[in-house]
């Protein structure tokens, strides 16, 4: 793995954690606060989430898909 890529995934993984940290703790405050949430489009809470993801390494992404097959899969 280039220097150029492992920065760039440990820069995703950052900026992805900061901004789970950051619209959930809003999101919260606004929840908890009464105010009306219905404003904030569901994309806004899973955009930081795709950010982790690409930061992850390759394993751990293949990790992370055989972890939602196994968690969402109904017919066993």
């Amino acid at each position: 793995m280039s220097r150029f890529e492992r920065y760039t995934r440990k820069m995703l993984l950052w900026v992805g954690l900061l901004g789970v940290a950051i619209i959930y703790g809003g999101f919260l405050y606004l929840f908890f606060k009464g105010a009306d949430t219905r404003a904030i489009p569901w994309y806004f809470l899973l955009s930081p989430w795709v950010c982790v993801y690409f930061g992850l390494t390759d394993s751990q992404q293949a990790d992370v898909g055989r972890w939602f097959i196994n968690k969402f899969r109904f017919f066993k």
